[in-house]
């Protein structure tokens, strides 16, 4: 009786740990997607303070990566790392492509790293492939709002798989997030640094609450989404041939404000 007791105390306590967002991926295979990244970024839509020249609204390549539980590129509350303060700033990649590889070797959390070419207006799309696998069914990516001082859009540790399957398509709409390393308030602010470091957040249009804020927009309870990214999973008879350009159906992206 005793020992029954110690054994339901037991289960009972390992049922209450926490579980891994890709622990129950029980998929068979590898999986292929084909990610489309559509910037919404137009003056329309966001007409306060809107880049028109040097540079003009666009935006950087994409960097991502799929991955476990066990490795995170970055989070929202949390402190952004090197690599994603240089990319949010300044659009480099070496410092944050080396932390991943380094997640890569020591706990062999990485599956592999993808990349898409930029946009060089703030409406238009870009698109690559990347391979999931059942212990590494999460993805999660950055892309720089240029110009700006520390801004982008991305996704964080999205799973791909349910259960015993992977996801056909995935659509979700992309918000501005600041990265908490430069205090400047407008698409074209001079360089200057946060500190100490805040943690990573979304921008909206009420916060930064400052009239200077290039998405301030207080007349708005939401912004409406700056980019929008869908993932298709590919065929077999798919692999390995070029995607066509996909034209995805966009949703109403306007501003309605008397903001100059």
């Amino acid at each position: 009786k005793v020992i029954w007791t110690v054994l339901v105390t037991i289960l009972g306590y390992a049922s209450s740990l926490p579980v891994g967002d890709d622990s129950i991926c029980t998929a068979e295979e590898l999986a292929k997607y084909r990610i489309i990244f559509i910037g919404k970024w137009s003056q329309t839509a966001f007409p306060k303070q809107y880049p028109l020249y040097r540079p003009p609204a666009q935006w950087s390549s994409l960097l991502g990566v799929t991955h476990s539980s066990d490795y995170s590129m970055w989070k929202k509350n949390e402190y952004a790392s090197n690599g994603v303060r240089d990319f949010a700033e300044k659009g480099e990649a070496w410092v944050l492509m080396k932390e991943i590889e380094e997640a890569g070797e020591k706990i062999q959390s990485v599956h592999g790293i993808f990349s898409a070419p930029a946009i060089t207006s703030g409406t238009g799309q870009t698109s690559t492939e990347l391979e999931v696998h059942p212990r590494h069914p999460l993805v999660s990516f950055v892309v720089r709002i240029v110009p700006s001082p520390d801004w982008f859009v991305g996704i964080d540790s999205l799973n791909l798989c349910e259960g015993d399957r992977w996801m056909d398509e995935v659509s979700v709409d992309l918000y501005p997030y600041d990265a908490g390393t430069d205090s400047g308030f407008t698409f074209s602010s001079p360089n200057f640094a946060t500190i100490p470091q805040e943690t990573v957040q979304e921008i909206t249009c009420s916060s930064p609450s400052h009239p200077a804020n290039s998405f301030y927009y207080p007349k708005l309870k939401i912004l409406p989404p700056i980019a929008q990214v869908t993932m298709v999973k590919l065929r077999k008879s798919q692999l390995g041939l070029s995607a066509p350009y996909i034209n995805l159906p966009a949703k109403s992206n306007e501003i309605i404000d008397s903001v100059s």
